[in-house]
């Protein structure tokens, strides 16, 4: 009969105990029916969380001491979560009574002063905080800029414009979230949990240990969670990634789809990837939406557990494990269990954004530790100046392996001449143009500049003395002049017109009005093709370079430019060494030597007149251009 009273009588705890264990066993099981096959399902991190944090705290390091700073004022905002509960207590047992007005007032005085402290704390913690990482965002970004700016050019070819934008700016924002919020939030909830714990211990222990009696489930429930969040999260990451790199695409091609009216075909593509990310982030939503509940319910069930003990102590003057239960405890308890369950329920929330930002950060380190395809070798020079002499030494090249590009391609060109490559598409003149400069490494053989091999120059070095113009001319937003500077600091306004009048592209600049400061809208398209041409010949003179390189310059161009596009190409010729491809044989026929290339070798060479004499392949495309020339004529 005694042990069926005392079942009798602390039944609703064992109803409450009951649920919170049926919870436990559901989730568990949930857990281990998945947790044997983590990769078929997303669970693919590939760097371990360690990691990651001893990549991040690099860039914490510098500002260690505004985190003490912060952690200090921190503790003075915890002690009023922490001493705000007993005062309320102690003011609720004493209006029970007789008791004199001053000493209430001394609470209510003491209760606001620590109040009042706690919100200033808390205001230049978030200051501090949010300075603090907008400079670790910024230092971050610049770095990942910078190391993207050292990839080569098959690299960038290989990732889309999207993906990096998405490690630029979302990202790195992830990341930023975590040093202004989650981790100094995270820390605070771990100093408030032991506080709140040490004051309800030193109050009434054994009611602290019936609190505690949920922690176990607590743990179990944020471990399970852990695993579900990560994957959630990755997912919407990637989706995000998808979104972005499908924008960055096609709005830039955005008149190619209005050309070929595919508008709803390519909104049907966005909607796909859109509800795609749609679906994960509803995932993440409903992994979230199980956890705070639950941890809620542990909340109420521990809130009704301390009421019910609580009553029977006061009402009945009882103990509970040999201590007497008061109302002042009761109240006291009660806030203390919402101070101590508040921080677990936000411990889950900051967990969320954790993963994120850890997921974030392994994207970028991705990035970082892609090692640049072409780097300066240990012991690479510097060239103050360079005469121009180049020479290809049986060189092999293939973007792809086995696929070979060039083969065995040797030539010699002296400083101060004009070379020209023709050959049909595909042939490898481009190629051999973006070689001369290293924007690729060969495979085989030698290319040398004034008897160095390229490979032994550093990159910067060797890129500064030549000047690139390509068939499609690159502009940025800006203005006419930092277009043609590039952000060169030291020429002045008269150099640069100087510079535009050797090469005609003055023809263009005083049309505007506002001349060299005149608007350029993204790529330039508010210029021709030939006007952006011209103003690439100006960038490129301005420059200063030894060697130039010049690929399809009379490519796609309007009639009213050709001339003057004609008139700057012969120009250029007296400027130094001087490579270029052209299509239009009447572009190249002044160069010193031609040499013409079919299937990535060279198969002739020599100047206008020689190829013509030898009546070779030179001489039929020759012909044939003449002759489509006169048809267009006689039309």
């Amino acid at each position: 009969m005694k042990e069926l009273s005392f079942f009798a009588e602390y039944f609703p705890l064992i109803f409450v105990g009951a649920v919170v264990g049926t919870f436990a066993i559901i989730f568990t099981a949930a857990y281990l029916s998945i947790k044997d096959k983590k990769e078929a399902i997303g669970f693919d991190r590939h760097m371990k969380d360690s990691e990651i944090t001893k990549r991040l705290i690099r860039y914490a390091k510098p500002y260690v001491g505004n985190f003490l700073l912060v952690l200090c004022i921190m503790l003075v905002s915890i002690v009023y979560n922490i001493v705000s509960p007993y005062l309320i207590g102690q003011i609720e047992e004493l209006i029970k009574n007789d008791f004199p007005l001053r000493t209430l007032w001394i609470y209510v005085a003491v209760y606001f002063s620590i109040l009042i402290v706690s919100l200033i704390c808390t205001y230049i913690q978030s200051i501090i905080l949010q300075k603090t990482g907008q400079k670790i965002l910024s230092s971050i970004r610049e770095d990942l800029f910078s190391h993207i700016e050292s990839l080569s050019h098959a690299q960038l070819s290989e990732i889309p414009v999207g993906k990096l934008v998405t490690r630029v700016t979302n990202d790195t924002g992830a990341i930023s979230m975590m040093f202004t919020n989650i981790l100094v939030n995270l820390i605070k909830n771990v100093f408030m949990i032991f506080g709140v714990l040490g004051a309800m211990l030193i109050l009434n222990y054994m009611l602290t240990l019936m609190i505690l009696c949920f922690v176990p489930f607590i743990l179990l429930f944020t471990v399970i969670f852990r695993k579900f969040s990560r994957k959630a999260y990755r997912r919407v990451k990637d989706g995000t990634t998808a979104i972005n790199t499908f924008l960055s695409e096609n709005l830039e091609g955005m008149k190619i789809i209005q050309i070929f009216n595919r508008e709803e075909r390519k909104n049907g593509e966005f909607r796909e990837k859109n509800d795609e990310l749609g679906k994960a982030k509803k995932k993440q939503i409903f992994v979230f939406s199980v956890f705070r509940p639950v941890v809620y319910m542990l909340y109420i069930s521990s809130v009704l557990c301390l009421f019910y003990l609580g009553a029977k102590g006061v009402i009945r003057e009882t103990e509970f494990l040999g201590q007497t239960i008061k109302g002042s405890t009761i109240v006291s308890f009660y806030m203390y269990i919402s101070t101590f369950f508040n921080p677990i329920q936000s411990l889950a929330e900051q967990f969320n954004w954790l993963q994120s930002a850890y997921a974030s950060a392994e994207k970028i380190f991705t990035v970082f530790d892609m090692e640049p395809g072409i780097k300066d070798a240990p012991d690479a020079i510097d060239l103050d100046s360079v005469e121009g002499n180049i020479e290809f030494r049986n060189v092999w090249f293939a973007y792809k392996e086995g696929e070979w590009v060039l083969k065995d391609v040797s030539f010699k060109v002296e400083a101060g001449q004009t070379v020209a490559f023709v050959g049909a598409t595909g042939s490898g003149k481009t190629t051999i143009l973006s070689l001369i400069c290293r924007n690729y490494d060969i495979q085989k053989g030698e290319i040398l500049l004034d008897g160095i091999d390229i490979r032994k120059i550093k990159v910067a070095s060797l890129r500064r003395h030549f000047g690139q113009m390509l068939q499609d001319v690159f502009l940025f937003s800006g203005t006419i002049r930092s277009n043609i500077l590039l952000h060169k600091d030291d020429v002045s306004d008269e150099e640069v017109m100087r510079a535009c009048r050797y090469v005609n592209a003055d023809t263009i600049i005083n049309r505007f009005e506002k001349g060299l400061d005149e608007e350029v809208r993204e790529r330039g398209n508010n210029f021709s093709a030939g006007q952006r041409q011209l103003l690439s010949f100006a960038r490129t003179i301005v420059h200063q370079p030894e060697i130039l390189i010049l690929d399809e310059a009379t490519a796609n161009i309007d009639t009213e430019t050709e001339v003057l596009i004609q008139d700057s190409l012969e120009k250029l010729m007296n400027v130094g060494t001087l490579f270029m491809v052209a299509h239009r044989l009447s572009t190249v026929q002044h160069a010193d030597v031609i040499f013409v290339l079919s299937k990535g070798e060279i198969v002739e060479r020599g100047s206008h007149a020689e190829l013509l004499r030898a009546k070779g392949r030179y001489y039929d495309l020759y012909t044939l251009q003449t002759e489509k020339e006169k048809a267009k004529l006689l039309r």
